[in-house]
Order: C-alpha cells, then sequence, then structure tokens
C-alpha cells in the first residue's frame, strides 16, 4: 500500500509499505478515502514539531479522515464491511483516571494519529483502528463531508467548554477550518450574535456564507473598537482560533467583565503572555480546549440532516500524489483554501 512521509523540513514522500492486518478482536481494517490537511499537520511541515512534540524521520502523517470498512474483528458490532465511516482519530486506554471521569481528550495514554511516537498517520491506504473510533455515516453524508466531522467536532467541543448561553455576544478571532467550525456549531447551538475577525479577506466572505453577524479585517488598524462600537459593555466569550499571540491580548480588550477566553488556536511558539492586570481587573475567565469529547456522532447527525452546512469549507482536491501541493497551498493560504483534501482511493 502507499504511505505518505514526512522526511524532511517541507519535504513529503510516497513510499510502499505491507498492508496492515487485523490483528485485534475489537479491530476494523479501514480502507482510508479521504484526508483533510489541517493546521497543526503543516505545523510539522514547515516546523518539525508542536511545542515538545517532534518529529522523527521518516514520519506519518494525518488524522482528519474518512473511508471504507473492509474487514471486521470478532467481537466488533455494529459496523460491517463496505460501511463507509469518520473517524475519530484518538485512541484511548478507557481504563486511566481522566478516561474514567469522562475526559478521554486527555486520556493519559492517548494515541493520536500521525502525532511523534503515538498512532500511524491517516495518510496511507490501508490502517487498523478500534471500532469505536469508526462512525457510521449515512447515504447522504459524503466521504469529503465525512473528513470535516472531526475539525467540526473540535468546534462543537470549544463551544460546548464555552458554554455559550442565549443572547450571547461572542467573538471568533480567526476563520481557518476550527475558527469556521466553532462558527457553525455556535450558530445551531444557540442564539447568538457572532463577530469574526480574520485577515483574508476571502476568508471573512466564506464566515459570511456561514452565518457570521459582523465580519471585520484584523489587519484593519481599530478592529477592537469596531466590535466595541457595536457592543460598548463587551462580549461574553471569545473564541481565539488563530494562535497569534496578539489575538489573545486583542480578546481580553473584548471581553465584558466576568467573560471568557476560550484557547483554541496552537501557537507555533511554546509561549505566550497575558497582560495579567486585565485579566484581574476584569475577573476573567481563560479556558483551553484539548480536541474533542463525544462530539463525533452529533456532527455526524447535524450534517446529515442539514442543519450545518459544509459546502463554504470544502475548498481543494487533490490526489495522493500531489500532496505536497496540499500543504504548501494550506501553509501559503492561497487560492481562498479552508479544506484541502487528499483523495486517496477515489471512492465516492
Amino acid at each position: 500500500m502507499r504511505v505518505a512521509h514526512f522526511t524532511g523540513l517541507r519535504k513529503l514522500e510516497i513510499s510502499d509499505e505491507p498492508e496492515p492486518k487485523l490483528d485485534r478482536p475489537d479491530g476494523v481494517l479501514l480502507r482510508i478515502d479521504r484526508v483533510g490537511v489541517c493546521g497543526s499537520d503543516v505545523h510539522y511541515y514547515v516546523g518539525g514539531r508542536i511545542g515538545d512534540q517532534q518529529l522523527a524521520y521518516p514520519a506519518t502523517l494525518g488524522h482528519e479522515c474518512s473511508g471504507t470498512v473492509m474487514e471486521v474483528g470478532p467481537a466488533v458490532t455494529g459496523l460491517k464491511p463496505e460501511m463507509r465511516v469518520a473517524v475519530d482519530p484518538a485512541i484511548v486506554c478507557g481504563q486511566c483516571d481522566q478516561c474514567r471521569a469522562g475526559r478521554p481528550n486527555t486520556c493519559r495514554n492517548l494515541q493520536f494519529m500521525g502525532c511523534p511516537g503515538e498512532a500511524p498517520g491517516a495518510v496511507a491506504e490501508y490502517r487498523v483502528l478500534p471500532a469505536e473510533n469508526c462512525f457510521p455515516i449515512p447515504d447522504s453524508v459524503s466521504l469529503e463531508q465525512a473528513v470535516l466531522v472531526e475539525p467540526l467536532s473540535v468546534g462543537l467541543h470549544a463551544v460546548r467548554v464555552g458554554q455559550i448561553r442565549p443572547p450571547a455576544r461572542i467573538a471568533v478571532l480567526g476563520a481557518g477550518p476550527i475558527g469556521l467550525s466553532i462558527l457553525l456549531c455556535a450558530k445551531v447551538d444557540a442564539a447568538c450574535t457572532v463577530y469574526l475577525t480574520d485577515l483574508l479577506d476571502e476568508r471573512l466572505e466564506v464566515a459570511r456564507q456561514c452565518g457570521a453577524d459582523w465580519m471585520g479585517s484584523a489587519k484593519a488598524e481599530g478592529v477592537t473598537a469596531a466590535v466595541a462600537e457595536c457592543e460598548p459593555q463587551g462580549l461574553d466569550l471569545v473564541f481565539e482560533c488563530s494562535g497569534d499571540p496578539a489575538c489573545i491580548d486583542q480578546a481580553q480588550q473584548l471581553l465584558a467583565p466576568g467573560g471568557t477566553l476560550v484557547l483554541v488556536g496552537i501557537p507555533r511558539e511554546p509561549r505566550v503572555s497575558f497582560d495579567l492586570h486585565v485579566m484581574r481587573r476584569a475577573e476573567l475567565t481563560f479556558r483551553n480546549v484539548r480536541r474533542q469529547t463525544g462530539c463525533v456522532a452529533p456532527i455526524v447527525r447535524l450534517i446529515a440532516e442539514g442543519r450545518i452546512n459544509t459546502a463554504p469549507l470544502l475548498t481543494h482536491r487533490f490526489p495522493l500524489d500531489r500532496i505536497s501541493e496540499a500543504f504548501e497551498l494550506v501553509d501559503g493560504y492561497r487560492e481562498g483554501v479552508i479544506k484541502a483534501v487528499v483523495d486517496l482511493s477515489g471512492a465516492k
């Protein structure tokens, strides 16, 4: 089977490896049909690391994926060959204190697809996964839409962490795939007014299509003042999705006293600073988001019911042999890219 590897900074190579064998009773042999290029994948592509997670080359990659069941283990129920599935890429132990406390997203033994030293990445023609990580999708949901289930589940988890109380006034800073996922999920979850900023004008247009009530360029001077003019008392909730430390400071200025900043974006640098006096005087709450928990099945249902429109997010498609082009496109924010999807199988 063909497998993609990082072999150096900005280097991707496709090689042949033996197909995996189904070696666990609760496992599923999955043909990987589509893989999305995530911002975290691009961090590894460009810098070789995220925080203390350092690649050792060659390294497999990818985690946003969908596929088709080829074979199931004897202990598997609810799945059978030829079923199309969305994939939760976080393989958890189910036994540690975090899993037992209902926090599998912080499982102490978590194996995440494509993370250094953890589970093999998704950009391979076949993978074996636990059955519990595979979620059947109805005929009304395409394989490309199923790729978006993972980022949308992060968006739904972030919205749940933020605990939107209608009629809420919120901001989303950054209109990449995660910021737009939060926007879509917030609009489905509760009555709210959403202010959204981004550096790219084309992404602001996509945000409009996704339901943002107000869009502003993060490049413009006075964008904070422009939001404050609309909301002089401040906002209840801000989701920081860009990973830009400057946006963390901006978020604090936007919040009303007692407001909440939800940190979702991944900074390129391992450390950021906060204005402690602003935090203290306004008694702001900071919350962090670590992937998702319990949100995959609800997102599949929301897409199938047409309550989340994925069309504005699916912008580019590439065959496997052009995966390097996909990464360069996403890294350069070119051609209005939101989500680039790599087609491994040609399956419909």
